[in-house]
């Protein structure tokens, strides 16, 4: 889009809002504030400038106009939710700088070469033993997962511009959809996991543990990702079936890699201490985000990480910037009776039919509104608060309700080339066009609707969530 309309858009949005009379049982307050939330969340989507400095912007309006003090403007950064991504993020450091994650990938590829089907599992596994501990699926499909396919492929003679489909466009839609999926697997698999577990506690005074979420996804994640490849595998085959002949190539690999260094395996350690303490939390009373500063403490102790690698990773400080951003505007939406307003004026729409309808229904139009979306984050900024409320006044049960929407922030990210970080590193390989991905996206969304709404309610009723 045009720099000047990605100026002019969110600003003409946020004053015409801020300007406009509030209307009956809204405060001005909170029409303000409104304003300044459309316009943050525009500038998001248009991104007129980075993230972080659009959430500067809206920190200093916010402060400037009065609408809040600026004490209350910067308490979204102090929130534990937002400093445990951030902490995750440099897990995430600490794999790749140290080669694990990639020597995990090349371990299970070995262990499971023989086909071109296992290889997309052996992939998949690799994702999913990253993902608790690696909140970014850029970095975790991006930079582990994607360089081993595309030299899979490569050792094929599976090229863009040469044979993609004898292994190569298989290979990346199959790692693409795979990383959806364990991207709603996990509170810290994912940036915006976090944020919707503080969101839940600040709108609606329940609590999402990390094994609360774990376990409210496993049964519906394991299956999704049984039967993702295998969908894929159908209707958009690789040539080549056989792969027994890779088992050259990883040797070589690993070779090169050589034995598991210190650093790998104190890496390894801290990953596996963390596990267990986030898995034992709501018995130990051990804070999840206290626990993620003791992992990294320990590689900074042991030189696995050096201040430096703190510093320099850009992500999860811009993450921090516009995620606090977002969080203090919610929160404050939320307690100046904004979103308690929106879902009896939406939830009247509803009126006359069941909750199971309802909640189906706007699960259903939550996800794919992320085809106008670019980032999922900003999708539960946006949205996520108000259709959880609504559903919830049409009777819905609470947890399925904050469950079904948490998980479905992450599987919109099947449908387009732009939904999330993973998807232009992916695309950008020119394996597969933009209307075969957009194809094989949709299909991949109907396919998770399915398992997510109807094998996760019979999960979630036998583990007694509702």
């Amino acid at each position: 889009m045009n720099k000047v309309l990605s100026w002019i858009i969110p600003i003409v949005v946020g004053l015409a809002i801020y300007f406009t009379p509030a209307p009956a049982g809204v405060t001005t307050q909170a029409w303000h504030l409104l304003g300044i939330f459309a316009f943050t969340i525009l500038g998001f989507i248009l991104q007129p400038l980075p993230l972080g400095a659009v959430a500067f912007i809206a920190v200093t309006a916010a402060s400037m106009t009065g609408t809040l003090k600026m004490g209350e403007a910067l308490s979204g950064f102090a929130n534990s939710s937002i400093w445990l991504i951030v902490a995750a993020f440099l897990f995430s450091r600490g794999f790749i700088k140290t080669g694990l994650g990639k020597r995990i990938a090349y371990n299970l590829v070995n262990l499971l070469s023989g086909s071109t089907l296992k290889l997309s599992y052996a992939l998949l596994l690799s994702d999913l033993v990253l993902a608790p501990a690696t909140p970014s699926n850029t970095a975790r499909c991006g930079g582990v997962i994607y360089p081993i396919a595309r030299s899979l492929s490569s050792a094929f003679k599976s090229e863009p511009d040469q044979g993609p489909r004898k292994m190569g466009a298989f290979l990346m839609q199959s790692i693409y959809q795979s990383d959806t999926i364990t991207s709603a697997m996990f509170l810290t698999s994912m940036a915006g996991n976090p944020l919707i577990a503080t969101l839940v506690a600040q709108s609606f005074g329940y609590q999402v543990s990390w094994m609360m979420w774990f376990v409210a996804a496993i049964v519906p994640g394991a299956v999704a990702l049984i039967v993702m490849p295998l969908v894929l595998y159908k209707l958009y085959p690789p040539e080549i079936k056989d792969t027994s002949s890779v088992k050259g190539l990883i040797t070589e690999e690993l070779e090169k890699m050589g034995k598991m260094t210190k650093q790998e395996w104190i890496m390894l350690g801290v990953f596996i201490l963390a596990l267990v303490l986030w898995a034992t939390a709501q018995f130990s009373g051990l804070n999840e985000t206290a626990i993620a500063f003791l992992g990294i403490s320990i590689l900074l102790v042991t030189a696995v990480l050096d201040w430096q690698d703190v510093i320099q990773e850009k992500g999860g400080w811009n993450t921090l910037m516009w995620m606090g951003t977002v969080m203090c505007l919610a929160t404050f939406l939320n307690k100046l009776g904004l979103i308690h307003v929106f879902a009896q004026t939406i939830g009247a729409q509803f009126d006359g039919f069941s909750w199971i309808y309802t909640l189906i229904a706007l699960a259903i139009i939550y996800l794919y509104a992320h085809y106008v979306f670019a980032s999922l984050t900003v999708q539960v900024a946006a949205m996520y608060i108000a259709f959880v409320s609504i559903a919830l006044a049409a009777g819905a049960p609470v947890y399925p309700t904050i469950f079904v929407f948490a998980f479905f922030s992450n599987l919109c990210m099947s449908l387009t080339q732009y939904a999330a970080g993973p998807a232009p590193v992916v695309f950008g390989a020119g394996y597969i066009t933009q209307g075969k991905w957009w194809q094989l996206g949709f299909i991949a969304s109907v396919v998770n609707i399915i398992i997510w709404l109807g094998i996760g309610f019979a999960w979630w009723k036998l583990i007694g969530l509702w």
